[in-house]
């Protein structure tokens, strides 16, 4: 008898301080509910991925925002990981103060490569480093700063505005995100090559490069959220679905470039010096390389 009421009594020691702690954990969970997707052995968070691919940057910022340190790690399918961060110290840690710890990898470059090629977007180590000199050099300079100047604010003046004012005098409604990515798109266009393609216009035209760009940053983008990795390889092999769609964009881009290029060779050779003018722009001789 007295051996059942020790046994008794140990199992009430041992059980009641554990009911204690499932509770308290129940309503830990209950009071901070967790956002982090499910993962699966192979699959990863791929189905939560999925379900979310509209509204994927809402929805990871969502995740982002609820975790303690403002950090997560979101697995992908085939052991694949993405580490995302809205902590400030996080980000100054790899893009600062250890920026030489975190390079882009091959499995990042040999995926932008047919669009990016090998430039300072998409490269490591000594190639990146003397690219980073050269741009920096060139973006120090007082002409150059002095004809950004000049660029933005004729954007900014005699497009940027007219627009939105069209807009509240008629009382139409703009998509903001499309007007500045033409406003960013005919700044960027001027100041790296000379080239003013009047993407916001009034009339918001649809111009060819700006819509192979865009194409093209998409389907580059979307190599990565495949589910099978390097999966796009056989695609590309086969020339077929958005490979080959890739593959027209970047062609018209390339092509758009060397254009480019070709006019402000023969642009060049037809002066005597480089003299900087109202309508070329001080980095273009940085463009004069083959592609």
């Amino acid at each position: 008898m007295v051996d059942f009421h020790l046994s008794a009594s140990l199992v009430f020691s041992i059980l009641i301080p554990l009911l204690f702690f499932v509770i308290s954990k129940l309503k830990t969970s209950t009071s901070n509910p967790t956002k982090l997707p499910k993962s699966y052995p192979i699959f990863g968070s791929f189905f939560a991925i999925l379900k979310n691919r509209e509204r994927y940057a809402h929805w990871t910022s969502d995740i982002v925002t609820s975790t303690p340190n403002l950090t997560f790690t979101l697995h992908r399918p085939f052991g694949r990981r993405l580490v995302l961060t809205a902590n400030a110290a996080n980000v100054q840690h790899v893009l600062k103060s250890h920026f030489h710890n975190y390079d882009k990898g091959d499995f990042f470059r040999s995926t932008l490569r047919d669009f990016l090629g090998d430039g300072i977007f998409n490269t490591d180590g000594e190639n990146w480093k003397f690219q980073r000199q050269v741009s920096s050099h060139e973006f120090n300079t007082k002409s150059l700063r002095k004809f950004l100047e000049t660029v933005v604010d004729s954007e900014l003046s005699d497009r940027l505005v007219p627009v939105l004012e069209n807009a509240a005098a008629h009382e139409t409604v703009l998509d903001f995100q499309d007007i500045l990515q033409r406003f960013a798109f005919d700044n960027i266009c001027k100041i790296a090559f000379g080239y003013d393609p009047g993407y916001l216009s009034e009339s918001l035209p649809e111009e060819k490069l700006a819509v192979a760009f865009e194409k093209a940053v998409k389907l580059s983008g979307d190599r990565f959220s495949s589910f099978i990795p390097y999966f796009w390889k056989i695609k590309k092999a086969l020339n077929i679905g958005s490979e080959k769609q890739l593959k027209i964009a970047v062609g018209q881009v390339r092509e758009f470039a060397k254009e480019i290029i070709r006019e402000k060779k023969q642009q060049l050779e037809g002066k005597s010096g480089l003299e900087s003018s109202s309508v070329d722009s001080p980095v273009e001789i940085l463009e004069l390389r083959p592609l």
